[in-house]
């Protein structure tokens, strides 16, 4: 079983939570407070004193039915006792920090952060509950075509604040990228038409320095709604120290940095393309024929960035909504209300029709 932190008031033994409004660590039951710097002293000053504790023996029991976990059922689980109360945890084995069911105590599997899996920053939460809640219900607001019913029933089934793990790479690019630009001219003598195509090399060249592009690594996160709320700004990001991660649940990555490390690549490639390709002006069009990329400095690094994630069902379907912890950015999936849009486009078939039907008359 591995190790467990706990986030105990030192004034009233409470569990105490980090405050993302104050940006310290606060119990909710004295309003005790004080800096992550102070808190993780304390702590360690504590585990210093602490004496071993006895165990007792466990009686012997035989199981009454077949419990017997089946090969590969185990494998992504892990299970941990908390401190507080004795009861045991379940979690996968990602699993970095979460609440005892028990007795709500706030804790951190230690044995997930340790060695080569500590992050070397987190970019702690600056919004709360409430205020990704409200972006949610503003998020509502305004949407055409939303059933107003989804509006009406809809309830949010779980809102939870989350310390997703992201690797970010920093990167000098080279790129030499060739296009094809091609002008038209079209003139008429006479009863012929002429039609001119003028097609062109445009080659250009550059260098562009990337700086903690992010790639989430967790495969419980989608990567498209992961990257629909950035940009997070890193100027906020401070060394890890795990009480940051009191009062939220964090993950540890399960998707390595050589997986990610081509998408930040991919992304990082798109972004100087389509930086050179403006530099290409005064045609007609203008696609990419091909391109040479050049890596020659790049360094990575192993975060957890804020995020809220909010879960809610409707006719039994399931709607995800993640909202940046930090600048409070939401995105997420919506219903359609299918016989509105219908009707709307059948409204614009009908004035079009219309339109077309008045001009004809008009000219003939």
């Amino acid at each position: 079983m591995s190790g467990i932190v706990e986030y105990k008031c030192p004034a009233c033994g409470g569990a105490m939570e980090f405050d993302s409004t104050l940006q310290k660590m606060n119990c909710p039951y004295c309003d005790t407070t004080m800096t992550v710097e102070e808190f993780e002293a304390m702590q360690k000053k504590d585990e210093d004193n602490t004496d071993n504790v006895e165990q007792s023996e466990n009686a012997q029991w035989s199981s009454g039915g077949n419990n017997q976990w089946q090969d590969g059922e185990t494998d992504n689980m892990a299970v941990y006792v908390c401190e507080s109360c004795g009861g045991e945890i379940i979690a996968d084995k990602t699993t970095g920090a979460t609440t005892c069911p028990f007795c709500d105590n706030k804790i951190v599997m230690k044995g997930n952060f340790a060695g080569d899996l500590k992050p070397d920053c987190v970019i702690p939460f600056k919004l709360d509950k409430k205020a990704a809640k409200e972006a949610y219900i503003k998020h509502l607001k305004g949407k055409k075509y939303l059933p107003k019913v989804f509006k009406d029933e809809n309830h949010i089934d779980e809102i939870k604040g989350v310390y997703v793990p992201f690797w970010l790479f920093d990167a000098s690019v080279q790129a030499d990228i060739t296009y094809e630009a091609e002008n038209i001219k079209i003139w008429d003598d006479g009863d012929t038409e002429y039609t001119e195509h003028e097609i062109y090399n445009a080659v250009r060249g550059g260098t562009e320095t990337f700086s903690h592009v992010p790639a989430d690594a967790s495969k419980k996160m989608d990567d498209v709604l992961m990257e629909s709320i950035e940009p997070f700004n890193y100027q906020d990001a401070v060394p890890f120290q795990s009480a940051y991660l009191a009062g939220y649940v964090a993950d540890r990555y399960d998707v390595d940095k050589e997986e990610r490390m081509q998408r930040a690549e991919e992304r990082m490639k798109q972004a100087i393309s389509n930086n050179l390709r403006k530099t290409v002006t005064g045609y007609a069009s203008v696609k990419q024929l091909g391109g040479n990329f050049q890596f020659p400095e790049a360094s990575y690094q192993y975060a957890l960035y804020p995020v809220w994630i909010l879960n809610t069902t409707w006719h039994n379907e399931k709607f995800v909504f993640a909202m940046n912890g930090q600048t409070g950015k939401l995105t997420g999936n919506l219903p359609l209300d299918k016989k509105a849009f219908r009707l709307t486009l059948l409204m614009r078939g009908g004035i079009f029709s219309v339109v077309f039907l008045a001009i004809l008359w008009l000219l003939f």
